[in-house]
């Protein structure tokens, strides 16, 4: 039988990041959807019918809500790759994307963003 991959995903968390490099956007802080994807590791992963049995999506939720709170941040692609640094550290996981968008920059579309995507 052919391995079965999970991925797990936290779609459009928005959150209050200050963030950006023009005058006007320092010190205020500005809405950021995030969106993650995470593939695992199916040897990594247990049968067990438990939290401990897989990557825990409540874990991304929490690392990004201490990491924008934590500091301000220029450009999207640092606190992007950051994300990326700190999902990617557990061993269960082979591939990774993650994806922040402004939602507030320009009033006919809906966001601007960066995505970067990590593979073993």
């Amino acid at each position: 039988m052919a391995d079965i991959i999970t991925k797990l995903f936290l779609e459009d968390l928005e959150v209050l990041v200050d963030i950006g490099i023009h005058d006007f956007e320092i010190n205020k802080p500005q809405r950021l959807q995030i969106s993650v994807s995470v593939s695992l590791d199916p040897t990594q992963i247990d049968d067990a019918d438990e939290i401990g049995a897989t990557f825990d999506y409540d874990f991304i939720r929490s690392e990004i809500k201490e990491l924008v709170s934590s500091r301000r941040f220029n450009l999207q692609e640092t606190l992007c790759r950051l994300i990326l640094e700190k999902i990617t550290i557990e061993k269960s996981v082979v591939g990774a994307t993650v994806t922040t968008k402004k939602i507030d920059v320009y009033p006919d579309c809906a966001g601007v963003g960066v995505q970067m995507t990590y593979t073993a």
